[in-house]
């Protein structure tokens, strides 16, 4: 999963990460109920919207250029 995100145009990119944003308040909202299967995927989230979030300014630092 950690390469999946290079091959997707910057539309894609930022549909994902606020996809993925969504996906992590969702589940931080149940890790307070306290109803979660996999407390460990609150960090794959997480490094997942970093992830994206380089990209993102890697292709935008690209368009300028």
């Amino acid at each position: 999963m950690k390469n999946s995100f290079k091959d997707l145009k910057l539309e894609e990119l930022v549909a994902k990460r606020e996809e993925l944003r969504k996906k992590f308040f969702d589940l931080r909202f149940k890790m307070v109920m306290g109803h979660v299967e996999n407390p460990l995927e609150k960090r794959t989230l997480r490094r997942s919207i970093a992830r994206l979030n380089c990209l993102i300014g890697m292709r935008d630092r690209q368009a300028k250029a």
